[in-house]
């Protein structure tokens, strides 16, 4: 009992505080389903008539498309299409730091990733003036949303990363285990109950103590703001945060459900 309480204790200690933006919001996603997600995301970028979309498919792209044939991202009515929105997709690094590139960044309101394979994200972008672009949406209290990819690259570290293999069931890619930091101190998992993916993270967890776990059923999301996120729902949150649930890794937070990232504590909705 006294081992077990010392390592308890221990992981507690090694844990990091994480952080969300001060000023904007992030919306992360399970994936797939968005029917309750952009709706959300356009009203916080300030509704359809002022939004400012800016999308970025980077992570779907998989060979080199025209900007017609690129241009569904925005024009979906379903989605975008009936806001002012702008599709952004380089793999060229140079492009991706280019004032022209990212000049419709400057004043967007909302800037939304795309499902996909994160390391395309990480790769065209990380370290250059559009991820820079992108922490100034956030900061001029803007919203950056995404699902699947789109979810896991918004961490500080990047789960199922790896490029070569191309094999998103490896979770741990040397040299592609950096995300955006739009989150710190997090990794995030999705399409958590979809793909039976409820253990994958322990690995993770196991190489990292310092981090906040974070699994996303498909479909659900969450909402991040400074040191806190809620539970949008419609399905469960897993919290990976180093204890012992019933022999688990993790336990579920549910729609309404908040999470102080800075302490690790759960305020319940019910």
């Amino acid at each position: 009992m006294r081992t077990l309480a010392l390592l308890l204790l221990t992981s507690v200690m090694m844990a990091a505080p994480s952080h969300g933006p001060r000023n904007g919001y992030l919306i992360i996603s399970g994936g797939m389903d968005y029917h309750f997600d952009i709706p959300r995301f356009i009203d916080m970028a300030g509704g359809a008539d002022k939004a400012q979309i800016v999308v970025i498919p980077t992570a779907s792209v998989t060979k080199p498309e025209t900007a017609e044939e690129l241009a569904h991202y925005c024009t979906d009515p379903k989605t975008f299409g009936a806001t002012h929105c702008t599709v952004l997709h380089t793999t060229d690094r140079s492009v991706a730091n280019s004032t022209a590139f990212t000049a419709p960044l400057d004043h967007a309101t909302g800037v939304w990733l795309e499902g996909g394979r994160q390391w395309r994200l990480a790769d065209a972008y990380l370290g250059t003036r559009t991820l820079s672009e992108i922490r100034g949406v956030l900061d001029r209290g803007g919203v950056v949303g995404g699902g699947s990819a789109g979810a896991s690259i918004q961490a500080s570290f990047m789960v199922r990363g790896s490029e070569t293999p191309d094999d998103n069931h490896i979770m741990m890619a040397p040299g592609h285990e950096a995300g955006f930091g739009l989150f710190t101190n997090v990794a995030i998992d999705q399409h958590v109950d979809a793909r039976g993916r409820e253990n994958d993270l322990a690995q993770v967890m196991t190489a990292h103590p310092e981090l906040l776990g974070i699994g996303l059923d498909q479909g659900t999301s969450i909402t991040v703001h400074g040191d806190q996120f809620v539970v949008n729902g419609p399905g469960r949150v897993a919290v990976w945060d180093h204890q012992d649930h019933d022999g688990k890794g993790y336990y579920y937070l549910h729609t309404g459900d908040k999470f102080d990232t800075v302490h690790w504590t759960a305020q319940l909705a019910h």
